[in-house]
């Protein structure tokens, strides 16, 4: 049970009041995450972000009247556990869903979920398709691929001056889409890429990989895949002594990347939606976060704290629980103040305004590193 924590404050969602009674029967809320296998820290720090949201509703009265209650199911990042978690989650009665971090998983929670008429908000899954499958019932608090790709290209000829570069995925639907859009954004920047493959996730050993693309002498590396082989990479490629610049996508900001590599890690950067730690209106979730249960959020938790406060906002301004009601209040959502910045939807259902910076390890931790400012140059993150 988490206690009530009390920080940034969310909109008002009552009907009747903070004191109004809570109704006998919750709200429930559905969260798909990998909660097993090699994901499952970033799945749980997902699952704990949404308890956080809830928490804070609940404190402040709930929604009209009614406690929220989410309802965590695992997709284990996988195509099949995912249609199966959002078969059995909207069996369970969910009004909507906040959650999901592989975008493999989500494609076939996407369409099951429609199916059933819930809203599902995505927070960390970032591959286009998932919003252009024309499904109303699709929304994101993060950014897509398609807008990442080009950011990290531009990072890498523009802000790392590389002229050559590898780009190396894992063949997953995120992964490869990310890829595809960095290759295609660096060519269009100028850059020559003298390595684009595939590597097989799961595997120990990425030596001889890692070792044929060094002897291409790129400037830079660029794996798109996730942080558990990213680990690898890092390590087995400071042991290699390769001098190329080492860096990665969306899915290599987990702090489980720095304790795999250890030493290794140094200087990797990550391009990525900002995290918890480097967004302005969330130091007092990551304080009380931290003071809930233990450790620092994830990265995607506080994407999944928006992703429940909107949907709760949403039950609010429909002043109903029906999952058609709610969807359409999603579609009018507009500069909702969530912590990650104000989210307005767009028509296809994703955040009409992403944003994106780089992180760097330094000193075993992630810091700030570089974003655009408005006129497109390259600055530091304060």
């Amino acid at each position: 049970m988490i206690k009530p924590i009390l920080y940034a404050a969310l909109p008002l969602m009552l009907a009747g009041g903070a004191t109004a009674a809570f109704a006998a029967d919750p709200i429930k809320i559905g969260v798909t995450a990998p909660l097993s296998g090699s994901y499952a820290a970033a799945g749980i720090d997902i699952v704990d972000g949404g308890k956080v949201a809830a928490a804070k509703i609940n404190a402040a009265g709930g929604v009209l009247g009614r406690q929220i209650v989410l309802v965590p199911e695992d997709d284990g990042c996988d195509a099949q556990m995912g249609a199966q978690a959002a078969q059995k989650i909207a069996d369970d009665g969910v009004v909507a869903v906040a959650g999901s971090y592989c975008s493999g998983a989500a494609l076939p929670e996407v369409t099951a979920l429609h199916r059933a008429g819930i809203a599902y908000v995505l927070d960390g899954a970032t591959n286009p398709k998932l919003t252009e499958l024309g499904l109303d019932t699709v929304f994101r608090t993060i950014g897509r691929d398609d807008e990442q790709g080009p950011f990290a290209a531009n990072y890498i000829a523009n802000y790392l001056h590389a002229k050559t570069a590898a780009v190396i995925d894992d063949n997953t639907t995120y992964s490869k889409g990310l890829a595809d859009n960095t290759v295609e954004a660096l060519k269009k920047d100028g850059v020559n890429v003298v390595y684009y493959d595939a590597i097989t996730p799961g595997q120990m050993d990425y030596s001889a990989v890692l070792s044929h693309v060094a002897s291409l002498h790129p400037d830079v590396i660029d794996y798109t895949g996730y942080f558990a082989e990213a680990g690898l990479i890092a390590k087995q490629a400071a042991a290699l002594h390769i001098k190329a610049k080492m860096m990665g996508g969306d899915a290599t900001n987990d702090p489980t990347l720095i304790k795999t590599a250890g030493p290794g890690a140094e200087g990797w950067t990550s391009t990525t939606a900002p995290l918890p730690q480097f967004l302005s209106g969330a130091k007092d979730y990551v304080t009380n976060y931290t003071k809930a249960y233990g450790k620092a959020p994830g990265p995607y938790s506080v994407y999944e704290y928006d992703a429940v406060a909107v949907i709760a906002q949403a039950i609010a301004d429909a002043k109903s629980v029906d999952p058609a009601a709610i969807t359409a209040a999603l579609h009018k959502i507009k500069d909702f103040p969530g912590i990650t910045g104000n989210i307005t939807f767009n028509e296809k259902g994703d955040r009409a305004t992403a944003v994106y910076i780089t992180i760097d390890v330094k000193n075993g931790e992630f810091v700030a590193g570089q974003k655009l400012d408005a006129d497109g140059k390259w600055v530091a993150v304060q």
